[in-house]
């Protein structure tokens, strides 16, 4: 068996390992990145005669990026980066959660997490995937790194889900922004705080390439998962405004939510310090 096969069926073996339910019974899939800024990449397009270094290579980007943006960020495009961290949260068609996963845990290598989330795109090809910034950020982060790896999400690309206006895909940005009409201040932090939720617990998306140099995949991870679960409850308050689920029946599925949550804190003890951060135990 060659090495690729081997890959192939370790893969396969993960995604089999890591589904909750069978493949009718995930109608959606939650899910958030975080990424760092490709250091060979950036000195090769950005820097390619002055012989510089990844890290230099980025600082360097990360300056001139400061000094053009307007809110002082050195923040660099999606183009620029890879995925370090992909956390997902399957849902029934009853929007409880069913799944909660980290990628390629505990390794967390980006080909193989890129691997296995598109692997999972294509095993649950009729399931609508659930992000907030999906459509701006991850998606295109995602979708490159499947470039650069030769990829095939053949039923991902064919279908609907690319178009901003005809899509499934549910961008939760979109949703709250009237499809970028506005620009939603705060991001998802402000939402999730909006329904008592822990939102950012002292890390944000700025801190996740100096923790990635010093080695805390583990903590990086633990974050993604964190804004996944956020966003997967402000998912299903949106459900509300949308006439989907009553109020009633959405602190009905919180609660219920939390309990199945609690199960997975032995696994996930990030979720622990999550669940405690709740300032409220339902949404009003």
């Amino acid at each position: 068996m060659d090495h690729s096969t081997q890959i192939a069926n370790d893969i396969k073996k993960e995604v089999t390992q890591q589904a909750a339910s069978p493949k009718d019974a995930v109608a959606y899939i939650v899910f958030d990145t975080e990424s760092i800024p490709d250091g060979e990449l950036v000195a090769t397009v950005k820097y390619p005669s002055e012989n510089l270094s990844p890290d230099a290579a980025i600082e360097r980007a990360q300056a001139e990026a400061k000094a053009k943006s307007f809110s002082g960020s050195d923040f660099l495009p999606f183009t620029f980066q890879k995925p370090v961290a992909i956390c997902t949260l399957t849902v029934d068609k009853n929007f409880m959660p069913i799944g909660l996963n980290c990628l390629d845990t505990p390794q967390y290598r980006t080909s193989e997490m890129v691997k296995l989330f598109w692997l999972g795109i294509e095993t649950y090809k009729r399931a609508n995937l659930v992000s907030f910034n999906g459509r701006g950020f991850d998606l295109p982060l995602l979708e490159l790194a499947a470039y650069d790896q030769g990829i095939s999400a053949t039923s991902y690309f064919a279908s609907d889900k690319r178009s901003r206006y005809r899509s499934p895909y549910i961008d939760l940005q979109d949703v709250l922004s009237n499809q970028g009409a506005c620009k939603l201040e705060g991001g998802l932090n402000l939402l999730a705080r909006r329904l008592g939720l822990p939102g950012k617990m002292g890390i944000t998306g700025h801190d996740v390439y100096p923790m990635h140099k010093a080695g805390k995949l583990q903590e990086i991870n633990d974050y993604c998962a964190c804004d996944t679960i956020d966003t997967y409850f402000v998912f299903l308050r949106t459900k509300v405004l949308m006439g989907h689920v009553t109020i009633e029946q959405e602190k009905k599925i919180f609660e219920d939510a939390i309990d199945w949550f609690k199960t997975k804190a032995e696994d996930f003890p990030a979720l622990g310090k999550y669940l405690a951060n709740i300032q409220r135990g339902k949404p009003v």
